[in-house]
């Protein structure tokens, strides 16, 4: 089941709002890629962190 705004996994919980939806259409992309779960979101997380800083 892909993650939307109000279902994702609770290492995104406490990212800004902006970054949280990147990291999700970033994991959900890697996992319809065939990445695992675990390695989809540490992947997300750290791309849209990286988004973000490049946005500000």
């Amino acid at each position: 089941m892909p993650w939307d705004e109000t279902y994702y996994p609770k290492s995104m919980r406490n990212l800004p709002l902006p970054v949280r939806l990147k990291a999700i259409e970033i994991a959900n992309a890697l996992l319809e890629e065939g990445y695992e779960e675990g390695t989809a979101i540490r992947i997300a997380i750290a791309k849209a962190k990286e988004w973000s800083q490049s946005h500000e």
